[in-house]
C-alpha cells in the first residue's frame, strides 16, 4: 500500500510564482448582523465571504466608488436594490451598481452565506453612506 503523504507531495502541482506559501488568510470581521472575511483583494477588486445571521440585515446603504456582485452560497437573501426588492436562493446572484441604494437581509432560519465581488477605484470600508441602520450606525 502506497504512503498517501508521499504520493500527495510528489504529485502536487507547483505553486504559481505570484502565490506565497506563507500568505496568511484574512481575519474574519464581526458585525452586529454577522461577519465578513476578505478572501482576496487586488487593484480594482475585492472578494468577500459574507455571513448574515437569521433575521438580521445590513444597513440601507450606498457606495460612491464601487459596484457589487452578490452570489448566494446558502440560505435566502432578501435584496433591496434601488426601487426593486428580490429574493435570492442558492446559486442565484444579483448586481448592485455604483451609487445605488441597497440592502441585504436574511429572512430565513439558517445563516445566509454569499460571495461578494466588489469592483471600483476605491474599496475602503469607509465608502458607505448609511441611510437606515438597525444598529444605530447611520451618519449624523
Amino acid at each position: 500500500m502506497a504512503k498517501l503523504s508521499e504520493t500527495t507531495l510528489n504529485n502536487s502541482l507547483p505553486m504559481s510564482p505570484n502565490i506565497s506559501a506563507n500568505k496568511s488568510v484574512a481575519a474574519t470581521e464581526l458585525r452586529p448582523w454577522g461577519s465578513f472575511t476578505v478572501l482576496e483583494e487586488g487593484r480594482g477588486y475585492k472578494i468577500k465571504r459574507i455571513e448574515v445571521k437569521p433575521g438580521h440585515r445590513l444597513s440601507l446603504q450606498m457606495h460612491h466608488h464601487r459596484s457589487e456582485h452578490w452570489i448566494v452560497v446558502s440560505g435566502t437573501a432578501k435584496v433591496v436594490c434601488g426601487d426593486r426588492e428580490i429574493l435570492l436562493s442558492n446559486n442565484q446572484s444579483t448586481y448592485v451598481p455604483q451609487c445605488t441604494v441597497h440592502r441585504l437581509e436574511n429572512p430565513g432560519v439558517i445563516p445566509l452565506v454569499l460571495i461578494e465581488v466588489q469592483n471600483g477605484e476605491y474599496l475602503g470600508e469607509d465608502d458607505i453612506i448609511r441611510y437606515q441602520d438597525d444598529y444605530a450606525r447611520t451618519q449624523k
